[in-house]
């Protein structure tokens, strides 16, 4: 049966939206007990990566609901990173040399390969997999051939072990969190970095997220904690928002509407739905709570607990349909979904016929995308469920 979502309606080229709140509630999945290091998120959320420290690397194909343990090396993991649609994946050894473990068919099979570095290293994709980014002790390394092959760009900031990235969905644009030396940022792919620091009083910077074009970052103090620091113009300035904790890792929807922050120290965790400009105190038991990821549109999350479970939330979407003109026609996009929409068109709000056009990903922006040439003075859109 089809369900309308609450979306969009274009009448005479104007746009509503309508949202409703909706209750959260975290479940335990059926990954075991281990000590994970990091998680990741394909844009749809239906597929999961986590890697632990012990060695194992486990996925899941169906948003959390069964893990399947791929590969258990023994190796201590200490990052990971996946495309938007989860094909292609990464996961980096923390050790003397960092190896680079590439999968481009959702982990059946794995390619390794060396990079000259330290120990801990961290790593980021761009949505469609061909960019990837290694830190690795303040050494910057950049792959635009899916891992294939590495180049060293230049240092960042300190030493460091495992600061954390978050890249734009086109791989242009890169944020940087140092533990003692501030956020740096890149607009061209970690060519060039510039030093951010948002003043923080004790800069132990821990984690960091973005939106889909690395225009609204967040970012997190561990150590002492402080509040969470936001920014809506890619790290020129910043300001707090939030409870003070002490936060162990940030996630962000597409649009950089929807966060997710956990804090180990105080077992909780918190989400905003208005860019962070209030935070939501989840009802979730008191855990180490460790790695978190998002989908796309926010409504598929996932958590880890140190030397625990994983857990996941998952919220009915209320997709927003953007109305654009484009040349002569007119482009309708919505944020990636955690479930199948399509698209319909109506004249009268009572009959409605569905639309046969294949929407396109656009990969600079996580959003679906279909163009239409208007055959009427007016019409009616909306987004359903099938």
């Amino acid at each position: 049966m089809k369900r309308l979502l609450p979306a969009a309606i274009v009448f005479c080229g104007l746009l509503n939206a309508v949202d409703f709140a909706l209750a959260q509630t975290w479940t335990q999945t059926s990954a075991p007990t281990k000590s994970w290091t990091s998680i990741a998120s394909s844009a749809d959320g239906n597929k999961l990566i986590a890697v632990t420290s012990s060695g194992f690397i486990c996925i899941s194909t169906n948003s959390g609901t069964t893990w399947i343990t791929n590969y258990a090396s023994g190796f201590q993991w200490s990052s990971v990173a996946t495309s938007a649609d989860g094909n292609k994946l990464i996961a980096v050894i923390s050790r003397d040399t960092p190896l680079a473990f590439v999968s481009t068919n959702s982990g059946a099979s794995w390619i390794s390969n060396s990079v000259t570095g330290m120990p801990g290293a961290s790593v980021a994709f761009s949505a469609d997999g061909n960019k990837l980014f290694l830190l690795t002790a303040g050494r910057f390394y950049v792959s635009t051939n899916s891992g294939a092959n590495w180049i060293f760009t230049n240092h960042v900031g300190t030493l460091n072990q495992n600061s954390p990235i978050a890249c734009s969905a086109d791989g242009r644009k890169l944020a940087v969190a140092f533990s003692s030396d501030g956020i740096y940022t890149s607009t061209d792919s970690g060519g060039n970095w510039i030093s951010n620091n948002p003043g923080a009083p004790f800069p132990s910077w821990d984690c960091i997220a973005s939106s889909a074009d690395d225009t609204r970052l967040v970012a997190g103090i561990g150590g002492n904690g402080s509040f969470i620091y936001l920014s809506t113009n890619s790290g020129a300035s910043w300001s707090t928002n939030g409870i003070r904790q002490v936060w162990t890792a940030m996630a962000s929807s597409a649009d950089g509407s929807k966060l997710l922050a956990a804090s180990a120290n105080f077992e909780t965790i918190y989400t905003s739905t208005n860019s962070g400009a209030t935070w939501l105190s989840n009802s979730v038991p008191k855990l180490l709570w460790g790695q978190v990821a998002s989908s796309a549109d926010g409504n598929k999350l996932v958590a880890t607990v140190n030397n625990g479970g994983i857990w996941t939330l998952q919220t009915i979407p209320t997709p927003r349909l953007n109305l654009t003109p484009s040349s002569n026609n007119l482009a309708f996009s919505w944020i990636v979904p955690t479930t199948n929409l399509v698209l319909q068109q109506s004249l009268d709000l009572e009959n409605w016929t569905t639309l046969t056009n294949v929407p396109a990903l656009n990969l600079s922006n996580l959003q679906d995308e279909v163009f239409l040439s208007p055959t009427n003075d007016s019409a009616f859109f909306r987004l359903i469920s099938q």
